[in-house]
């Protein structure tokens, strides 16, 4: 006969097996205080049964100042009195918020220019812009500049965190895109590996993988293994490599290429699974310690004087390195095989947060979606698969908090654009430009996507163009898209998928 529900085999004895859904299910919060629960009935209390155990829980949920003295029970009272103080945290939004600049307002849409009205009123905010691709995302829409005293908001930077642009220039004949086609697209699929949960079989290598941080900090340490079998791969949704022609119109100084044609090739992803959980966990945290209004809950912040704030800072900057050094990999393997090194090599993040002066202070500025553009800051801005793409050169504009697009920007979320364009529609548009598609799907086709020229016409004052890129072979994830069940997840991937 099997023993008692709640209870194991000790050395003749019954031991008490209690569960976090047990505990759950009495009302304990989602929080740390499960897990020390668990270890604290199962030590202390292993010959009780399990309805035993969950009334003394009970009682100390009920009236957990009663038990803060309790020499075994102290600890979880003392964390269930923590999570009622940051529960009563209530943080309230500014009746007015900060002006902020909107760049290309006519294309954008009003649940961006919403989310951006909500964050505007944040206690942290010092100044903010809008991008003209802007749309709208989780916390700070996408394209949403933001700068905040002394703070830092996930939400703020964005799941994908270190989602950057990388373009490679060689001096090589383009006329090989077109001669050599099966050498170029063998390459790209050689060297690539696309999709949301990928996983090298062995391991690439970087001194990334070797930073303290995922030693120091606890949440790292368990995410070290999936990030080292992750390093050089990209992912799902907006994810590219691809090849196609630069063009230099004239030689700038800060870029220092000479006029004429090259190949290029051109890369966007992110920090994969790492950016993605220091994101979501950190994110929790400052929803815990700062609870805000519906309309800006995802906006919770970390101060970077706390312990918390600092972790979080640290795990982001380690997420952007890992990031460059994925894009890296991808461009060093592709060189080799090339048999050359590149002229010059441009890169980028747009979903992170900086440290910058503004106005003769320290802010912390969030681009999510959004690119540098400091005084002579080189950066690129992509436009579809079959749209031209730009290399820009900063003006330093303090209207626009030093920011620039992060490319198109989306006019239709993937549903609409799984429901609405054919595979016809999307097979003759690649044929008119003459660029062949590795994987891709509907959600990502050109139509899905504002006009890069009018987005790059709104920006005049904020970048200089040095060059252009324009697609010629694309490579993009080739999973099939999701479909009626999971429309919602489509919808997250739109804004989760480092655009």
């Amino acid at each position: 006969m099997p023993p008692f529900r709640g209870w194991g085999r000790d050395l003749g004895f019954m031991k008490l097996q209690i569960r976090g859904k047990d505990i759950r299910a009495i009302g304990y919060p989602e929080a740390p205080v499960i897990s020390v629960a668990m270890n604290i009935m199962e030590k202390h209390y292993k010959h009780s049964t399990l309805e035993e155990a969950l009334e003394v829980l009970k009682q100390v949920l009920e009236s957990p100042a009663t038990y803060q003295t309790d020499e075994v029970l102290g600890k979880i009272a003392d964390l269930l009195m923590e999570k009622e103080e940051k529960e009563a945290s209530q943080v309230e939004l500014n009746v007015s918020g900060i002006d902020y600049n909107v760049f290309g307002a006519a294309h954008i849409e009003q649940g961006a220019m919403h989310q951006m009205n909500a964050a505007a009123k944040l206690p942290v905010a010092v100044a903010g812009a809008l991008m003209p691709d802007a749309h709208a995302g989780y916390g700070l829409p996408i394209g949403g500049v933001l700068a905040t005293e002394n703070a830092v908001i996930p939400y703020g930077v964005g799941v994908d965190i270190g989602c950057r642009m990388c373009l490679s220039v060689f001096d090589i004949d383009v006329k090989d895109l077109d001669g050599k086609e099966k050498f170029f697209t063998r390459e790209l699929i050689e060297a690539t590996l696309f999709g949301s949960g990928v996983q090298f079989k062995e391991p690439e290598d970087d001194a990334v993988m070797e930073h303290k941080a995922f030693n120091e900090i606890e949440l790292l340490k368990g995410l070290h293994g999936r990030a080292w079998r992750q390093l050089g791969t990209s992912g799902s949704g907006n994810h590219f490599a691809e090849f196609g022609v630069v063009e230099i119109a004239e030689k700038d100084a800060v870029m220092g290429v000479e006029a004429g044609t090259y190949l290029g090739l051109l890369t966007h992803s992110g920090s994969r699974a790492l950016g993605a959980n220091i994101a979501v966990h950190y994110t929790k945290i400052a929803k815990d310690k700062r609870r805000l209004p519906q309309e800006a809950a995802n906006l919770a912040w970390l101060n970077l004087d706390e312990e918390a704030g600092m972790e979080y800072w640290i795990a982001m900057n380690l997420a952007g390195d890992y990031a460059s050094a994925c894009h890296h990999i991808i461009h060093a393997k592709i060189a080799k095989q090339l048999g050359r090194q590149p002229l010059k090599m441009v890169e980028n993040h747009h979903n992170f947060a900086w440290k910058e002066m503004y106005n003769g202070r320290e802010v912390i500025v969030h681009r999510k979606g959004a690119t540098p553009a400091g005084k002579d800051v080189l950066g690129i801005i992509p436009g579809s698969m079959t749209a031209p793409g730009f290399i820009v050169k900063g003006k330093g504009e303090v209207a626009s908090v030093n920011s620039a697009s992060h490319g198109a920007g989306r006019k239709m979320s993937r549903t609409a654009a799984l429901n609405s364009i054919t595979h016809k529609a999307l097979k003759d548009i690649l044929q008119k430009h003459d660029v062949k598609l590795i994987g891709g799907g509907l959600d990502e086709a050109p139509f899905a996507y504002k006009d890069i020229d009018v987005v790059m016409q709104a920006q005049q004052n904020l970048v200089d163009i040095v060059g252009k890129f324009t697609p010629k072979i694309v490579r993009m994830c080739g999973d099939k898209p999701k479909t009626h069940m999971n429309h919602k997840r489509l919808k997250e991937d739109s804004v989760m998928e480092g655009e």
